[in-house]
């Protein structure tokens, strides 16, 4: 996982030149770029890097300031950032994955205008807290919260960072239901170790497990000074079976016995 900057996918696309000059100039015009990495800074929108015919790179633009290669910008509608990518970048640690499975798949998100936007998937962007000694202070990892953000080429000409819950792919052999899903959100922190199990305490490979309320050892020690009333404490634990064993320091202490599970 990258921290702050990351590769992504070379993509030939254009970008709008007004971007290039800090929206002050260039309106209505493209210059031919390269899209080869990603800016993640949390709080902020998915940012991109790019090279330029020039040789100049320009860092840290936004998904809305490019349009895919061979569309003319006439045709192509100018599009806020908040419609094209719903969220921000979750931490400065960002993941790049292009999916097989989703690898040139068509899909649609619904936009904030209810409107469907068709296009094809490209990769994803996932984000996390990848060391213990960082303070986490990002939604990236509780359940409830976290999104990814799938980068589309749209049909329409612009790019799409969106994520699972405002999209649906469209595999030929497999989706073959039209509904808009109704699924809740994961509240869950799955978890197979949180449970009242142990492995048996040896150093074989193959160990045994067993619950840990049934291990077969149930020795308890209770010490007491001798300056207190040791028959009064014996009372307290007369349900069991227990044994007095007086220790060289003048202590004593009660044995419960040893249940047998065999």
């Amino acid at each position: 996982m990258a921290y702050l900057n990351a590769n992504v996918p070379a993509t030939y696309c254009q970008v709008r030149k007004e971007y290039l000059y800090d929206m002050q100039k260039g309106f209505e015009e493209t210059v031919d770029c390269v899209i080869f990495g990603v800016t993640s800074i949390a709080g902020r929108a998915i940012l991109f890097n790019i090279m330029l015919p020039n040789g100049a790179c320009y860092w840290r633009l936004p998904i809305s300031a490019f349009i895919q290669k061979g569309f003319d910008r006439e045709t192509v509608p100018d599009m806020r950032l908040d419609e094209l990518e719903l969220w921000n970048s979750f931490s400065y640690h960002v993941s790049v994955h292009q999916f097989d499975f989703l690898g040139s798949q068509k899909g649609k998100y619904l936009g904030k205008d209810k409107k469907f936007y068709k296009g094809h998937y490209l990769f994803t962007l996932d984000w996390a807290s990848p060391d213990g000694n960082i303070l986490d202070c990002d939604h990236s990892e509780i359940p409830q919260e976290h999104k990814c953000a799938h980068i589309l080429e749209l049909d329409n000409g612009n790019f799409a960072a969106q994520p699972n819950n405002r999209i649906l792919w469209n595999v030929p052999n497999f989706t073959v239901s039209s509904d808009w899903p109704d699924y809740k959100v994961q509240n869950s922190w799955w978890n197979v170790e949180n449970t009242d199990w142990v492995t048996e305490d040896t150093d074989n490979m193959f160990y045994g497990v067993e619950d840990k309320d049934k291990e077969k050892d149930k020795n308890i020690s209770i010490t007491i000074e001798p300056s207190k009333d040791a028959v009064s404490v014996a009372s307290t634990v007369s349900d069991s079976q227990w044994s007095k064993e007086g220790l060289s320091d003048g202590t004593y202490r009660y044995l419960e016995e040893k249940e047998d599970f065999s």
